[in-house]
Parts: structure tokens; C-alpha cells; sequence
């Protein structure tokens, strides 16, 4: 029993194997999708896009009257974002 005990150490696993590399990929996994914080470029590229829809949405509604296939091109455009 002293053999298997010897054989089986914590620093058997700390050096690395099977168990240590899934477990600390599970732990990089984990930190991955409760950590990411949006970056601020993300959050303007989404302004953007929210602000070309609200024009094109405006433009669509100009052009109702004069236009209305081209309104409604206009619209589904801004609805695609």
C-alpha cells in the first residue's frame, strides 16, 4: 500500500497530464464566458449601426409618398442593421 501511496501524489498531477490540462481548460472555458466585458469599440460599432437604421428609417419615410418601393427597400435595409 506505501507503493500505491507514493505513486499517487499531488505533484504527480501538478507536473501535468489528462485530468490537470482538461480541468484547467474547463477553468479557462469558465473564465472566458462570465469575464468578457464588451469592449468599447464593440459598443460603438452597435451605436453605429442603431444610428444608420434611424436614418435610413427617416429617409424611408421622406420618400413614402413620392417613392413607396424605394421606402420600402429603405426600411428593410434598416431592419437587416
Amino acid at each position: 500500500m506505501s507503493t500505491a501511496h507514493t505513486h499517487l501524489s499531488y505533484n504527480d498531477y501538478a507536473a501535468g497530464g489528462y485530468a490537470s490540462n482538461v480541468a484547467h481548460a474547463a477553468r479557462g472555458l469558465l473564465a472566458a464566458l462570465f469575464a468578457v466585458k464588451p469592449r468599447a469599440e464593440d459598443q460603438a460599432l452597435e451605436e453605429q449601426r442603431h444610428s444608420e437604421a434611424t436614418y435610413l428609417s427617416r429617409m424611408a419615410d421622406d420618400y413614402e409618398h413620392i417613392a413607396p418601393n424605394l421606402s420600402a427597400e429603405l426600411r428593410f435595409m434598416a431592419s437587416r442593421g
